[in-house]
């Protein structure tokens, strides 16, 4: 089966980083959990169309920085990751501007989020986000970025 990690950019924005240090940091972020990818897109979206699928989506009439929708193919979701994450480039750019965190850094954090949560990691409890962000801290680390949570 072929492995394969698409990049779109549904906007022209110099800020964005390359699509292949967005494949690095998918790439790191399955290996730490030792999945692979059998489908995944990464979608680099302005913030109305975050914001529409937000509210399709979540009900939430707000844009955020990441959605992520694994794929309903769960044969392949023992060893094998499918699915799309969709990424909104001025939610992520006012963050790291906000956080104080250098883009590049905030950028691998929020892919990095969204590959996991195709995983199956969430935080909807405080015990499971801590296991989330415990994981998140080890790939960023990997990659050579600073811990995220550290800046709060």
């Amino acid at each position: 089966m072929n492995t394969a990690i698409e990049v779109q950019l549904s906007l022209d924005d110099e800020l964005v980083p390359d699509g292949s240090r967005i494949t690095a940091w998918v790439d790191c972020a399955l290996k730490s959990v030792q999945k692979r990818a059998v489908s995944i897109t990464v979608r680099v979206v302005t913030q109305d169309e975050m914001q529409n699928l937000n509210v399709r989506f979540r009900n939430q009439n707000s844009a955020t920085n990441v959605l992520s929708f694994p794929s309903d193919n769960f044969g392949s979701q023992r060893t094998g990751v499918s699915g799309d994450i969709v990424v909104c480039s001025v939610v992520v750019q006012t963050e790291a501007q906000e956080q104080n965190k250098a883009a590049d850094a905030h950028w691998a954090h929020i892919i990095i989020h969204g590959v996991l949560h195709l995983c199956g990691y969430d935080h909807i409890t405080d015990a499971v986000a801590t296991d989330m962000e415990s994981l998140e801290v080890l790939i960023l680390r990997q990659l050579g970025f600073p811990d995220p949570y550290q800046l709060r």
